[in-house]
């Protein structure tokens, strides 16, 4: 069994079955969620790979204040029915805001339904610049997301390159893509007879940053050399 991209998926596989094994690949601690002992020796079922996500998610927001200087009202995202991943981030975001001293605004979404009133109270507070937190809720609904930026005219800050493809202003995460193929490396052990408990966690330390310079562009915004000089790529 392979969960991928989601902690509630992971755990739920967990909770399923303690026989089958389970391979996953997620932007958090598995030793904190309960999935395993020890990145070192899983033990029972499971193991897989982790890639930084939920870590580097103070970092949107020092790169978003170093593109925006003047910019003193920011918000956060959050999906808030993911009670771990919404409450890790929204204490790790307010202890950086509070020392790069900007006011920080945390809004909720957890249907699609809630995103109009989202940017509406984005508009409200006059906040310059919005990092939205690790969540698979908001990753499956990250062009979407991407667009609603673009609409609102709202510098956004996100995980993957996609959010970036489709408009959105920056992402800084995790390489998803390396994480998938070293997921994939187990599951094919795996199917091969080796268990679970004897593959150690691998965890991917690489991570992409991304930046839409026809976006910047377009929102009034001069990339700073040293900026853009960081960037894995700048998509115009």
């Amino acid at each position: 069994m392979i969960a991928t991209a989601s902690t509630p998926a992971a755990l739920a596989a967990k909770a399923a079955t303690t026989t089958i094994p389970i391979v996953f690949e997620i932007g958090t601690d598995p030793v904190k969620l309960g999935l395993i002992t020890s990145l070192n020796r899983p033990g029972g079922n499971v193991t897989g790979v982790t890639n930084l996500s939920l870590e580097v998610t103070p970092k949107r927001l020092e790169l978003l204040h170093e593109l925006l200087p003047t910019v003193r009202v920011m918000a956060l995202l959050v999906n808030p029915t993911e009670h771990a991943n919404a409450e890790t981030t929204i204490r790790d975001l307010e202890a950086t805001a509070h020392g790069l001293g900007l006011e920080l605004h945390v809004l909720n979404a957890s249907t699609e339904r809630d995103f109009d009133a989202v940017f509406a109270k984005l508009i409200q507070l006059r906040a310059g610049g919005l990092v939205i937190g690790a969540s698979p809720f908001l990753v499956a609904r990250q062009e979407q997301l991407a667009a609603l930026a673009v609409r609102h005219a709202v510098p956004a800050v996100f995980e993957y390159r996609e959010f970036v493809a489709a408009g959105g202003l920056m992402s800084y995460g995790g390489a998803i893509t390396d994480a998938y193929r070293l997921a994939g490396g187990y599951a094919a052990r795996v199917l091969k007879g080796e268990k679970p408990a004897n593959l150690p966690v691998q965890q991917v330390t690489k991570v992409e940053f991304y930046i839409n310079l026809k976006s910047a562009k377009a929102l009034g915004i001069t990339v700073p050399l040293p900026l853009s000089g960081r960037a894995d790529e700048l998509i115009e």
